[in-house]
């Protein structure tokens, strides 16, 4: 699980705003954009490039 301060900084890479984490699935989401981004070992990807589109 990512830590609660962390959450309120993040923005996504593409239109900086908001993320939404998915605790389930282990994935933030910017539902603007309609991608996401995976979470490994606690550790946000961000990248555009490693961004998946939300089907």
């Amino acid at each position: 699980m990512l830590d609660k301060k962390l959450l309120e900084i993040l923005a996504c890479p593409k239109c900086k705003g908001d993320l939404e984490y998915d605790e389930k699935n282990d994935i933030l989401i910017c539902r603007k954009d309609r991608i996401y981004f995976e979470v490994k070992n606690n550790i946000p990807i961000l990248l555009l490039d490693k961004a998946k589109k939300i089907e």
